[in-house]
């Protein structure tokens, strides 16, 4: 059963908005089967912007219920419902919030049209409510009104219904709100993340890399990161679905492949980091730079030649590394070869590595 919700407030800071008209339409998944529409006294006043948007003005809502006086109402007819909205995230914070300072609890699952046609309804210019029904031919009548915009986002449900055929899609978009699917899931990739020095990256459920993290214990770094409570975090944990890694055994590897990896994947939830790079050469033009590898008996390599960085990679004997013709063959190629010279440059200023063997 799905609760279909829109909701119209008076505009300002975060959390501090207050709602001027809620439209709840009941939908069992084939008909509407209960509605509530009101106005909502707020108690505060509304807007310029939003009067102009919306129509609703203040003189409109002095005799309108206060909010406390529909909350049983809309408990009632959201009891066992998943709540549905043309972005969820919004009218569920301003729905939760407005419970909040009553000292109620509120807690219902959501799901977001928006996300839904952003999987289901591909290459639409835009996916606000009024342009989506417009692509779609869906009736709409009172735009930016509660009971219109509710209603819908009733028709477009129905359409990403039909067109979820495996009925994966929709079940999978839907947000818990006792997160214990979700914490799970998190709890399982805490506990497959092993406790070595590396680079690890965070992926949604496409598979794109969403965030990248480093440090000396991987294990530790990615429980911190899906435990946050940052808006940050919360959105990267909403999102996570699989992880994978790279193990290093020192910290010029992790450093090169984590800026290297942000420079080309971008990731959504990173912050970028801009260098100055400033052009300087190497005391020598070709070299081999030889480092603790992951494991015992194991080295970590970085090929400069004609004083650029070629590539890096790892070696097991000592004659590979004297061997020019096997190094080329076991690095692994650098495509921002001036980014990788200039991390490569300034950690060799400060820091030390095992070896350094000249050709």
């Amino acid at each position: 059963m799905y609760a279909i919700i829109d909701i119209e407030t008076t505009g300002g800071k975060f959390n501090e908005e207050g709602i001027t008209e809620i439209a709840i339409y009941k939908f069992d998944g084939n008909t509407v089967v209960d509605q509530f529409i009101s106005l909502v006294n707020p108690e505060k006043d509304i807007q310029e912007f939003v009067v102009g948007l919306t129509g609703i003005n203040n003189a409109m809502l002095r005799n309108a219920p206060k909010f406390f006086e529909v909350a049983k109402r809309i408990i009632e007819i959201t009891k066992n419902c998943t709540i549905v909205a043309h972005n969820a995230s919004f009218d569920y914070r301003i729905l939760k919030t407005e419970f909040d300072r009553l000292g109620y609890d509120f807690q219902r699952n959501t799901l977001c049209t928006v996300e839904l046609s952003q999987e289901l309804i591909k290459e639409e210019n835009s996916y606000s409510l009024g342009k989506l029904t417009k692509s779609l031919g869906i009736p709409m009548a009172n735009r930016h009104r509660a009971s219109g915009d509710a209603l819908a986002t009733v028709h477009l449900f129905k359409i990403l219904l039909e067109k979820d055929t495996q009925k994966t899609i929709i079940q999978k978009a839907i947000k818990y709100f006792d997160k214990k699917i979700e914490k799970e899931k998190l709890k399982s990739m805490i506990e497959e993340m092993p406790e070595y020095l590396g680079v690890f990256y965070i992926h949604d459920a496409k598979g794109t890399v969403i965030y990248i993290g480093r440090s000396k214990n991987m294990k530790s770094e990615l429980n911190r990161v899906l435990m946050k409570t940052s808006k940050r975090a919360l959105k990267i944990q909403t999102n996570a679905n699989s992880i994978s890694f790279d193990a290093f055994g020192n910290e010029l590897f992790i450093k090169l492949k984590y800026y290297l990896e942000l420079d080309k994947l971008s990731p959504k939830y990173n912050f970028k980091k801009i260098f100055k790079i400033v052009e300087e050469d190497f005391n020598h033009s070709d070299f081999l730079i030889v480092d603790k590898g992951r494991q015992l008996g194991e080295h970590g390599i970085i090929l400069i030649e004609n004083n650029e960085i070629v590539g890096f990679g790892h070696t097991n004997l000592a004659f590979q590394e004297n061997d020019l013709s096997i190094v080329r063959k076991l690095v692994t190629p650098i495509e921002n070869k001036q980014l990788a010279k200039h991390l490569v440059k300034t950690y060799l200023k400060k820091d030390k590595v095992l070896k350094i063997v000249r050709y």
